[in-house]
């Protein structure tokens, strides 16, 4: 199979994916609201997925990197997953749905530390990041989350949120499709690999930094994630202007995945987790003081391209170097748990506790006061890479 064509299956996983992500997690909130669910319960149920993150991703990744078999644990983590959808349609108690989506995202979440950690073996050459490739897989995927957000905006604003585990179903129904398009290839497991540790690679004082940077970096985003569909709800914008904010955090998204092979070697890795979380305190604040000016929260959604795009991008070229061959997997799924686990439990139990007695917008000033603490991490750990040079001379 040719270089290009062997990203083919990859694209098609990231589009599918996202697809799924992009109208589940933005209107996951307003369903839950529609079905008479009040902010705390709302919060709590968001806040599963973050919740799975903190055992799933590292569990499935030490089962893949022990096994070999990243390709067939997700087809059975995208068949499991559509399963549970059907659940959606039951009239589930707080708690009853509270499992059903624990059960459920428990098998989503594993889902992108599996294929990126497949995808980056696949996107390495001569030991280098390829950002230029890798990029073109991500750009799918934030095809299929705009083309998602866009449509299910529109067809819930005409009709209601009652369609929304149909639309949980048969994204999930596209995801397992695509899952058993990719090639059903084991990976070999050598010897000495199962004994292998990560704790020599988390003693590094760069890789502590990093990982501490990236915790408060996303845990200032769970204010998005969780509370933006909220809040633009609560300031009177209707849906489609919902899905309007949110595909343009996408389209810039798509624009950096498609360029960004010309942006990233301008500024050091660590540079740029600065610069992300520096103009994340920027985004968070804007939108917090200028919510009732459209302008202004359109405007915020343009530094998603280095918010998240560029954040995102740097984050897997540096598990890349410091998790190689067989940590690979643990290294993704470390930077789940902690990134989006841990972090995305604890802003979202934040947030419940925040927005009742300040407001959803207040949420947002917390957000980018989280922000300033990742840039202060994210400037720790390239002071760190700067004091390792020269004994690595």
């Amino acid at each position: 199979m040719s270089r290009g064509r062997e990203l083919w299956p990859f694209a098609a996983l990231s589009a599918s994916y996202f697809a799924h992500i992009g109208f589940f997690n933005p209107y996951l909130p307003l369903w839950l609201k529609d079905a008479g669910f009040g902010l705390f319960a709302i919060s709590l149920l968001t806040s599963m997925q973050s919740a799975t993150r903190l055992f799933a991703p590292y569990a499935w990744g030490w089962l893949s990197d022990h096994t070999g078999e990243r390709v067939r644990l997700l087809r059975f983590c995208a068949m499991v997953a559509l399963l549970c959808s059907a659940g959606l349609w039951l009239d589930l108690s707080l708690w009853g749905l509270a499992g059903l989506l624990l059960l459920m995202f428990t098998h989503t979440s594993a889902m992108m530390p599996m294929s990126e950690a497949a995808l980056a073996q696949l996107v390495s050459r001569a030991g280098g990041f390829d950002a230029r490739r890798y990029g073109r897989v991500r750009l799918c995927g934030s095809a299929g989350f705009l083309l998602t957000v866009l449509t299910a905006g529109a067809w819930f604003e005409r009709h209601g949120m009652s369609s929304f585990p149909a639309w949980t179903a048969g994204t999930l129904a596209l995801l397992v499709a695509s899952c058993w398009w990719l090639p059903d290839q084991r990976e070999p497991v050598q010897a000495g690999a199962r004994s292998e540790s990560v704790w020599p690679v988390l003693r590094r004082p760069e890789v502590a930094w990093f990982f501490g940077a990236v915790f408060l970096h996303v845990m200032a985003h769970v204010a998005v994630y969780v509370f933006f569909s909220l809040y633009i709800d609560s300031l009177g914008y209707g849906k489609s202007v919902i899905g309007l904010l949110w595909a343009l955090s996408v389209l810039v998204e798509i624009g950096w995945f498609f360029t960004q092979a010309r942006w990233l070697p301008r500024l050091s890795h660590a540079a740029w987790l600065v610069l992300a979380a520096g103009l994340a305190v920027l985004r968070f604040a804007v939108t917090a003081a200028g919510g009732h000016w459209l302008w202004l929260l359109f405007a915020a959604q343009l530094l998603h391209a280095i918010t998240f795009a560029a954040h995102h991008s740097v984050c897997i070229a540096l598990l890349g170097q410091y998790f190689p061959a067989r940590l690979r997997g643990r290294g993704q799924a470390l930077y789940a748990v902690l990134g989006y686990g841990l972090s995305g439990v604890i802003g979202g139990l934040l947030g419940a506790w925040i927005s009742p007695r300040w407001g959803l917008g207040a949420v947002f000033w917390f957000a980018a006061a989280v922000a300033l603490l990742a840039c202060g991490a994210a400037w720790r750990m390239r002071a760190a890479q700067y004091c390792l040079r020269p004994a690595a001379r």
